[in-house]
């Protein structure tokens, strides 16, 4: 899992450090890569059918450290009944957002890797190989979910699954404080809180903060699920005015941190931040010792395995309300990607093997996600969210793709890279140095000189 010597590490632009690369895509020529596009793409093969009788030895590098001699063991036996000749091996890294970035930069990192969130969607084509257009693609798939590593049209990474942003909790330690009804705002699931402190034994909210990794599900919540506007990363974040500031009415970016600095300045989470266990946590909150955590989807299906109270577990929308209307984030997981160093057959198997995860294997709602194949139904953990609109954000304008990036890098805010901001939120409510408004000043300071030396004009 990732770790937290992320912070500022990965705040520098990985297109900077794929600069000195050797292992571009294509032969050079006359000092640039010639690029090479693959004949093949993931549309146009069909699963059982075409390239039985390839032969392969796929090495796949995966941050589900947890699963690899388990459940990604069944689904190479599963796979191989179609394509016997591809042999596959798994290897899981711990600290994986960190480690990819570098070895990604070697070009000899195998020939499957989880997609690293900070690569320049420009440079995508010089590492990656092409699975195909956006249009083909979205014939099967939903094509909001293409967003993220595609680019001019051309898609480079296929999401293993869709997360819904929320939080999840306890019901019965919900029960017992006397919530009757989900809180829909700021101030309602700080006051749930403080009924769960007052009434019950349990923590009420659990920040995960020692894991370091953890943190970045509070940046996950400022956009879409905030303002229920899709466009608000492009145009309110990245080149809004002062996107971190006060709306004043519990909406926005502000709101969704400020929630966590006043549940840690109240004593409404654990004692000490820094002796938080990340692994323990799942069992803790399955047992109701922890009211809740602000985690991904994707984690309720861990926590409903930790232990025997698997009922217990619910999963809701940030309490957050737009013009009397709540919404849920959402938004790809990582994504599959392809080395396009390896050799053709490889690529090809590669893409098999991709095709089968996505459609076949049962992953994203085994994990407790949303599957991107159109027509997918809702897996039983997040049916509750029925009703609720998800919000994914819009891919940004042509000419734009990598403003984000860079705005982002520049300020070494590392928001959905590294958790910084949560981080020094947790920080500064615990010492009581900094009050909400003194950092939220010092964010939209980093932030307008950030957007200034990129040409981002309000």
């Amino acid at each position: 899992m990732k770790h937290n010597v992320m912070r500022r590490m990965l705040s520098v632009s990985l297109a900077a450090a794929m600069a000195v690369s050797l292992s571009a895509c294509g032969p050079k020529k006359g000092g640039q890569a010639e690029k090479q596009e693959m004949d093949v793409t993931l549309d146009q093969i069909k699963l059982g059918e075409d390239y039985t009788d390839i032969e392969a030895d796929l090495k796949f590098l995966t941050h589900k450290t947890d699963v690899v001699d388990t459940t990604f063991k069944g689904y190479i036996e599963e796979f191989q009944k179609l394509y016997p000749n591809i042999n596959i091996e798994y290897e899981g890294i711990t600290d994986y957002a960190n480690d990819i970035t570098t070895r990604l930069t070697t070009g000899d990192w195998g020939d499957i890797c989880m997609v690293p969130t900070n690569v320049d969607k420009d440079e995508l084509g010089n590492y990656f190989t092409k699975l195909g257009d956006k249009g083909a693609l979205a014939e099967n798939y939903e094509e909001n979910m293409l967003n993220n590593f595609a680019y001019q049209d051309a898609v480079y990474g296929v999401p293993s699954m869709a997360n819904v942003q929320g939080v999840i909790y306890n019901k019965a330690v919900f029960e017992e404080a006397g919530i009757k009804e989900l809180p829909k705002t700021p101030d309602e699931f700080l006051d749930a809180l403080e009924a769960i402190k007052e009434k019950t034994d349990a923590i009420p909210l659990y920040t995960n903060f020692a894991a370091g990794w953890t943190m970045t599900a509070w940046d996950a919540y400022i956009d879409g699920g905030a303002t229920g506007d899709p466009d608000f990363a492009n145009t309110g974040l990245t080149k809004g005015k002062d996107p971190f500031a006060d709306r004043g009415d519990g909406t926005g970016p502000y709101a969704v941190y400020n929630t966590l600095y006043e549940a840690v300045k109240r004593g409404l989470t654990e004692d000490d931040p820094t002796t938080t266990d990340w692994e323990g946590s799942k069992g803790r909150l399955n047992n109701g010792e922890i009211g809740c955590m602000a985690l991904g989807s994707w984690s309720v299906i861990q926590i409903q395995q930790a232990g025997s109270n698997a009922d217990d577990i619910g999963y809701m929308t940030f309490p957050i309300t737009v013009d009397g209307k709540q919404y849920a984030a959402a938004g790809p997981d990582y994504n599959y990607g392809i080395n396009c160093n390896s050799s053709r057959d490889n690529q090809i198997a590669a893409m098999c093997y991709i095709k089968w995860l996505v459609e076949k294997s049962g992953f994203a709602q085994g994990e407790g996600g949303l599957s991107i194949v159109k027509g997918d139904e809702y897996p039983e953990a997040l049916q509750a969210l029925e009703g609720i609109e998800l919000v994914v954000n819009s891919p940004a304008a042509a000419g734009e793709e990598n403003l984000f990036n860079d705005v982002n890098n520049d300020s070494e805010l590392g928001i959905n890279v590294s958790g910084a901001v949560p981080t020094q939120i947790v920080e500064e409510a615990v010492s009581g140095n900094k009050t909400m408004e003194e950092l939220a000043a010092e964010w939209n300071e980093k932030w307008t000189a950030a957007q200034e030396s990129n040409g981002v004009e309000f």
